[in-house]
């Protein structure tokens, strides 16, 4: 399969455990033709093995904002997928708080309506999923016209979801914008939302 069918796609990797799974998304997107980047909020350095994701993607795990002189390492996204996406991302995100280069990206690219999956796993009865902050900025993050993939009664206890299941979702909101009618259409929806 041609490695560029689908082109770039950016995985941010927030601090949980379920980004153990990382690396079978990265592969699995290889293998249905994405050119895969990874991009890790600073906390969530700890939760990944960053040797072994440059080593698959052959880019640089970055976490960081780069240095203004420097050029940028990675090729602009196409795609984008969170996960796993914590209770503390979801909520700045929707905020549009850009205090960390994972958050500054999701708020550029929500902003230009670029295709992105955001699969938060937040453990359910923890009392965070039950935090009126948290169904808000699902729901708002839905009107930004972000596709939400949070269904953790079919993948419990914290939305840990198959990267299959990942990767059909955003090939359907891919298939979705290909289907809409006119230029205009992807851009009209959501603004004025924030």
């Amino acid at each position: 399969m041609d490695a560029q069918q689908w082109g770039v796609l950016y995985i941010i990797s927030c601090a949980s455990g379920a980004a153990e799974h990382v690396p079978d998304l990265v592969r699995a997107a290889q293998a249905a033709g994405w050119t895969v980047c990874v991009i890790v909020t600073p906390h969530a350095v700890k939760f990944v093995n960053r040797p072994l994701l440059e080593q698959l993607t052959g880019y640089p795990v970055r976490s960081e904002y780069k240095h203004p002189e420097e050029p940028d390492v990675l090729p602009r996204a196409d795609a984008i997928i969170v996960f796993p996406a914590t209770f503390n991302t979801v909520n700045k995100w929707v905020l549009g708080i850009s205090d960390t280069l994972a958050l500054g990206l999701l708020c550029e690219y929500t902003g230009l309506q670029m295709p992105i999956v955001a699969v938060p796993c937040v453990r359910t009865h923890s009392g965070l999923d039950t935090h009126p902050a948290f169904p808000q900025s699902l729901e708002r993050l839905r009107s930004y016209g972000v596709e939400v993939l949070y269904e953790p009664e079919t993948y419990p206890p914290k939305n840990e979801v198959p990267p299959p299941v990942i990767l059909q979702r955003l090939e359907q909101v891919l298939a979705a914008r290909r289907a809409r009618p006119g230029p205009g259409a992807a851009t009209d929806q959501g603004h004025g939302a924030h």
